[in-house]
C-alpha cells in the first residue's frame, strides 16, 4: 500500500458516499449492523468509519443506554459521516488511528470495522490494538474485500484504466482494497495479535446501478483512483471517467447494470 492510498480528501468523501456507498458498501453495512446488533453490545468502537454507512445502519440497533465511539483516520471523512448522521447523544465522533487507539484497555464490548483493515500499514498492530481495547470475550467484527476478480465492476474499471495508461496503469483497487483477501493470512495475523477464536465467512452480494456510468464515476471520482488518474494527467479525469463508462456499457449494457461483489466477514473473540 502506498501512503497516498489512505488520503480521502477534497471531493472524494462526498462522491464516495453518493456513489460508492450504495453501489457496493450498503449490503455489507447492513450485514455488519445485523451481526453487531445481535451481540447486544453496551460499548461499541467503530474504526475506519469512512462516510458513516455502518454507523447509520448500526446506531438504530443499539440499546438506548449504549455508547458508540465512531472513529476514522481522515478528519474529512469523519466530518462528512457526522453531517449525515441524525442527532444521537450515544455517538461520539473522534479522529483516531486504528493502529494507536486513544482508549483504555478493555473499554469496549465490540470493535467493528468495515473495509478498513486493508488500509492498515501493519495489520497485526491494528489487530492488537483492537484486542487491547476489547473486554475479555469481546468481539472484533470486520470485513475485507475478496480478490478483485471476484468483484466485477472494480476489475472492469481497473482493466479499462490500464488501456488509457498502458505504461503506468492505476492499480489502487487491486493493490489495496482488493489486496488483502487471503483468508489463511487473515487468520494467522489475528492469531498473532492474540485472538483465540476466528470465524471467516465469504459472502457474495450484487452491485447494482441505473447505468454503467454510475460505477465509472464511483470508482474514478469517489476513490483514490481519482488521485492516481490526476497524478498521471491532471486534465484527464473526466475523459478517463467517460472512457471507463463507455467500456463498461459495452460489456454490461446501456440500461441498468448489475454484477457480483464478494467479501470476507470476520468475527474474532478476544
Amino acid at each position: 500500500m502506498l501512503e497516498t492510498d489512505k488520503v480521502f480528501a477534497g471531493s472524494i468523501p462526498e462522491n464516495y458516499d453518493r456513489y460508492m456507498v450504495p453501489l457496493i458498501f450498503e449490503p455489507y453495512a447492513a450485514d455488519i449492523a445485523r451481526r453487531a446488533g445481535s451481540l447486544s453490545p453496551g460499548a461499541v468502537l467503530e474504526t475506519a468509519a469512512g462516510s458513516g454507512v455502518v454507523t447509520r445502519a448500526l446506531a438504530p440497533k443499539l440499546p438506548p443506554g449504549a455508547t458508540y465511539v465512531v472513529t476514522d483516520l481522515n478528519q474529512a471523512m469523519l466530518d462528512y459521516a457526522a453531517s449525515r448522521q441524525p442527532p444521537d447523544t450515544r455517538i461520539e465522533w473522534r479522529q483516531a488511528d486504528a493502529l494507536a487507539l486513544p482508549f483504555e484497555d478493555a473499554a469496549f464490548d465490540l470493535v467493528c470495522c468495515q473495509f478498513g483493515a486493508m488500509f492498515f500499514p501493519d495489520r497485526v498492530v491494528g489487530y492488537r490494538e483492537a484486542r487491547r481495547v476489547l473486554k475479555p470475550g469481546g468481539h472484533f467484527l470486520f470485513n475485507v474485500w475478496d480478490r478483485i476478480e471476484e468483484n466485477v465492476f472494480a476489475d472492469d474499471v481497473t482493466n479499462a484504466l490500464a488501456r488509457i495508461f498502458p505504461n503506468d496503469p492505476p492499480r489502487f483497487m487491486a493493490r489495496t482494497p482488493h489486496g488483502y483477501h487471503d483468508t489463511a493470512l487473515i487468520r494467522s495475523e489475528l492469531e498473532a495479535a492474540g485472538f483465540s477464536s476466528v470465524v471467516i465467512e465469504t459472502r457474495a452480494e450484487r452491485s447494482r446501478a441505473s447505468s454503467a456510468r454510475i460505477p465509472a464515476i464511483a470508482y474514478c471520482q469517489g476513490t483514490v483512483l481519482r488521485t492516481e488518474i490526476e497524478a498521471r494527467d491532471a486534465g484527464k479525469l473526466q475523459s478517463a471517467t467517460d472512457f471507463v463508462a463507455s467500456a463498461m456499457a459495452d460489456k454490461h449494457g446501456r440500461g441498468e447494470v448489475a454484477a457480483k461483489i464478494q467479501a470476507h466477514v470476520v468475527v474474532a473473540v478476544a
